[in-house]
């Protein structure tokens, strides 16, 4: 019979104490995921994977190392456990390194509360294609659309199981379905393309594939003709589709990593202003059907509700064990892992405060401006902030869309950018990053 991923985890940590390792963790994955593409009315690619993860972290004395395998048998097992407590012991000291304290673990977790994985059956092959056809066919049924790039549809199912030798153990499944189409219009050097998509944990909960092709569609022909503004300092309008961009920049910034090395614009932030008065950014890792709930985080920690940003004011950094250790700080719970490479601080669910206007209101009230709604490229300098992206929206004027446009640099500080943010009410509330629409007043547009 096979072994679960708790059961693998169990035998990694009984193969790590018999090499000689002083304490260790262990995760282990394994999955199936199944993704159909379509493409001028044929199935162009199909694939389907099954597979499991293992990675082990072990530790000898204050001396760390990683190793992952996708081999389960237990003579890899107890090779692979060797191997890495022989590189440990060859590894640094590192003082901040160390598994949480028993006390600090989490329990009694409610994974049903999360509605994690959908009970539903995984998709036939046979449905997918037909998902990913009648997007394709919506997306070629609007008026200008000359072709169709990309209509995919995809499953993935995972199990996740965490352990180590301070006593902890935990699991969960999670489930995820999607429908993506990507259109083109337009001909030669004047093509446009443009999409739209929808990913969800219970497929249930999935928009219409006829629904995404349409609109991938109408964005394309929309895009068609672009031209580009005068250089300028204008206020830009931020759409619902990208603006969770800019809260990213802000999250990384208060990343326990980036303020333990002294590389964030925000390294010397605490309890001052981030964002306007009134606004908050909060994280919620109990959500339910949300992509990045989870009940305990890499390290066996519980994961919580916190506010990263109160009324505008930054409230704390986000943190794991060992960054918390060097900030003389406790771990937020947001440690993030996988099966190779280190542990690492990272962001679950976030929301920010939205407003009560609509998209329309913001852009009546910005009167000539930029609406962008998609983004290229980006320059991000991560001590002082300074931000640099390339661009394509419309402009607007008098408050109205009036041509497409492309081929623009949009640039500022971010700093001062967060601190002019007006938010829209649109945010959609199943993503992980509810964010609306943002308008930031007076960044620099390079164009003509």
């Amino acid at each position: 019979m096979s072994q679960s991923p708790a059961d693998l985890t169990r035998a990694l940590l009984d193969a790590a104490r018999k090499a000689g390792a002083d304490a260790a963790d262990a995760v282990a994955l394994d999955g199936t995921s199944v993704s159909i593409d379509v493409r001028a009315g044929q199935l162009e690619q199909a694939e389907r994977a099954e597979g499991r993860d293992l990675g082990l972290r072990v530790l000898v004395g204050q001396r760390v190392a990683s190793v992952s395998t996708s081999d389960t048998r237990p003579e890899t097992l107890a090779t692979l456990a060797e191997r890495a407590v022989a590189m440990a012991r060859e590894a640094p000291e590192d003082p901040y390194v160390g598994l949480a304290d028993p006390d600090q673990l989490a329990r009694d977790w409610d994974i049903a509360a999360l509605e994690l994985a959908d009970p539903t059956a995984e998709p036939s092959a046979s449905e997918l294609e037909d998902d990913a056809r009648t997007a394709e066919a919506a997306a070629l049924a609007v008026e200008g659309v000359v072709q169709v790039q990309s209509a995919s549809a995809s499953y993935s199912a995972q199990n996740v199981a965490i352990a180590a030798t301070n006593g902890f153990e935990g699991a969960y499944s999670r489930t995820s379905r999607s429908r993506s189409c990507v259109a083109s219009a337009g001909e030669g050097l004047k093509m446009e393309r443009d999409y739209d998509g929808d990913g969800r944990t219970f497929q249930s909960d999935l928009r219409d594939a006829a629904e995404i092709g349409r609109i991938a569609g109408e964005r394309a022909v929309d895009r068609l003709n672009p031209r580009r503004p005068k250089t300028g300092a204008y206020p830009v309008l931020y759409d619902e589709r990208i603006a969770a961009s800019l809260i990213g920049h802000l999250s990384a910034a208060t990343n326990g990593s980036s303020i333990a090395r002294g590389s964030s614009w925000l390294l010397n932030a605490m309890g001052e202003d981030v964002l306007p008065k009134g606004m908050s950014l909060r994280e919620d890792p109990h959500r339910p059907r949300a992509a990045s709930s989870r009940p305990f985080d890499g390290e066996g920690l519980p994961t919580r509700k916190r506010v990263l940003v109160q009324d505008g004011v930054l409230q704390g950094w986000t943190l794991d064990l060992a960054n918390a250790r060097k900030l003389g700080l406790e771990s937020t719970g947001n440690a993030a892992r996988g099966t190779s490479g280190g542990i690492g601080p990272a962001c679950w669910n976030l929301e920010l405060t939205q407003g009560t206007q609509s998209r329309a209101d913001l852009m009546a009230q910005m009167g000539t401006g930029l609406l962008v709604t998609s983004m290229i490229g980006s320059t991000i300098n991560p001590n002082t902030g300074d931000y640099s992206r390339g661009a394509a929206g419309w402009w607007i004027e008098n408050g109205a869309p009036v041509y497409p446009v492309s081929g623009v640099t949009i640039a500022g500080n971010l700093r001062e950018m967060l601190k002019t943010l007006i938010p829209a009410n649109d945010a959609r509330p199943w993503l992980s990053r509810v964010v609306p629409s943002l308008l930031v007043e007076g960044l620099t547009l390079a164009g003509d």
